[in-house]
């Protein structure tokens, strides 16, 4: 019965670590380029109370273990990479990425982190930055009195200067892959870093090979499905109530046996 409380309390405890990430998942439902995360969970050490193949006292030999279980622990909460929607917002400088890759953003320590968040905007040089005003990686400058930006599938950047009749090439965007992109660190704000289980990001064009296309004047939602963390939350709250009710179970008969006399 002591045994069952402890197991039972790891089980509530695992459902709290998922009822929090399912929340940040509905909280980020309407965050650009957000990607859901679902915590992941192990059993936890078993006792053995007796060994398969040992003989028992008339000889015969046991064919299975006597096992009881310590209950649950969490182990990790992966970040889920697909692809989400693409939504048409008209912006001249909103970019989405269709397919792999991720752009590349300097921050203010000078190291380098990756967003699929393409929402940029102009400082006051005219140098494309996001939204919380940190630049993108390569540094484009826009040169004053630019009509229009252009972006081509290969992230190729145009500017057409007031006066002019074709466009000038102003730079390139380039993206970065990773061979195991959900080992990214999330920094906030739309940010990841590099981690020795996401390796060496891998730079190039896009719409090369291993890269996305880049689509302009539309931007990438977060691919969070509201009906499955629904779903999902319903599921996690109904193991709560199943584990809470375990520990009453078990301290019900802790208090019968404390009642018992001769």
């Amino acid at each position: 019965m002591i045994r069952a409380l402890h197991s039972a309390a790891s089980g509530m405890y695992a459902q709290e670590l998922h009822i929090d990430s399912i929340a940040n998942n509905l909280a980020n439902v309407n965050t650009t380029g957000y990607k859901k995360s679902h915590a992941e969970f192990q059993d936890l050490l078993y006792q053995n109370l007796r060994t398969s193949g040992v003989e028992n006292s008339l000889g015969n030999v046991m064919p299975t273990d006597l096992q009881v279980g310590t209950g649950v622990k969490a182990i990790s909460v992966t970040r889920n990479m697909g692809q989400g929607d693409v939504a048409q917002t008209g912006g001249r400088l909103d970019l989405a990425i269709e397919g792999e890759g991720f752009f590349q953003v300097r921050q203010l320590d000078g190291s380098t982190a990756y967003t699929r968040d393409g929402s940029l905007k102009l400082s006051s040089e005219g140098v494309l930055v996001t939204s919380d005003g940190l630049t993108f990686e390569p540094e484009i400058t826009v040169p004053q009195g630019t009509v229009d930006v252009q972006v081509s599938r290969d992230g190729v950047v145009s500017a057409l200067l007031a006066g002019d009749t074709a466009p000038v090439q102003i730079g390139t965007i380039e993206l970065a892959a990773f061979t195991n992109p959900a080992g990214l660190r999330a920094l906030g704000q739309n940010l990841y870093a590099e981690t020795a289980a996401s390796g060496a990001p891998q730079l190039g064009a896009a719409a090369s090979e291993q890269f996305g296309q880049i689509a302009q004047g539309y931007l990438e939602t977060s691919n969070v499905k509201v009906v499955e963390e629904m779903v999902a939350m319903i599921a996690a709250q109904r193991a709560y109530e199943v584990s809470s009710k375990a520990i009453r179970a078990s301290d019900d008969m802790l208090g019968i046996a404390s009642t018992l006399r001769r």
